[in-house]
């Protein structure tokens, strides 16, 4: 199955693993499963470690695709033309792009933040 990571999952995956649920870890450690990231997350990590909101660096970011055998998921047009139809339950502008991204490629979200489930007909794990 296809599911996409928001920036929080791969952030406690390098920094806190004890922040992830058992359905989380099972589905990080599940190699069934094709996980991705959006391109999206990698923007929200470079600038908020640049920043200095988050302490990660550019090769530990790398390290954490490959650790975790991540895809990155491409932010297209069509993604942005998503947002257009997105009601505004979520004010992160990251986190809306990840939904965007998640209802144009109709895969499930990885992620613990509860404003995702207001977004109806948005699969969500955790």
């Amino acid at each position: 199955m296809r599911l996409l990571l928001v920036t929080a999952i791969l952030i406690y995956a390098v920094e806190s693993p004890e922040c992830l649920s058992k359905r989380a870890i099972s589905t990080l450690e599940n190699k069934e499963n094709i996980l991705e990231l959006s391109a999206i997350s990698l923007t929200e990590i470079a600038i908020k470690s640049t920043l200095g909101k988050l302490r990660i660096s550019a090769a530990l970011a790398r390290q954490a695709v490959v650790d975790l055998d991540l895809r990155i998921l491409p932010y297209t047009a069509e993604h942005a033309f998503r947002l257009f139809e997105l009601p505004l339950h979520h004010g992160d502008p990251f986190d809306r792009q990840i939904i965007a991204q998640a209802f144009s490629e109709n895969i499930p979200i990885v992620t613990s933040d509860g404003a995702f489930r207001l977004y109806k007909g948005l699969k969500l794990i955790w």
